[in-house]
């Protein structure tokens, strides 16, 4: 596994909505709620490689998703379980919201 992913316990709510306080990491943990683990290949659409490397570490540093090599790739999934165990309730929340804008 990468670097940086908090234990459970150490997931901060203050990080976590820091984390999905921009609308692109909320494309993102939508699109991985929906979807399954992905390819981070696959969640770039047309933003640099960069950029999209900066939110992925916010995700991850805060605890929302895993980030895992896989040949020359990264595979991304949410932490579900755990943002539910730690936070019951806020990322049903949250997704039922961006479903109904």
């Amino acid at each position: 596994m990468i670097a940086n992913h908090p234990e459970r316990e150490q997931l901060r709510l203050e990080n976590v909505l820091f984390a999905l306080g921009n609308p692109l990491r909320l494309e993102i943990v939508q699109t991985l709620a929906s979807q399954g683990e992905q390819a981070c290949g696959l969640l770039r659409r047309d933003v640099a490689k960069s950029t999209m490397t900066h939110h992925w570490r916010v995700l991850r540093d805060s605890g929302v998703i895993w980030q895992r090599p896989q040949g020359r790739e990264n595979l991304i999934s949410l932490r579900r379980e755990d943002l539910d165990a730690r936070f019951p309730g806020l990322l049903d929340t949250l997704l039922q919201v961006m479903e109904n804008r």
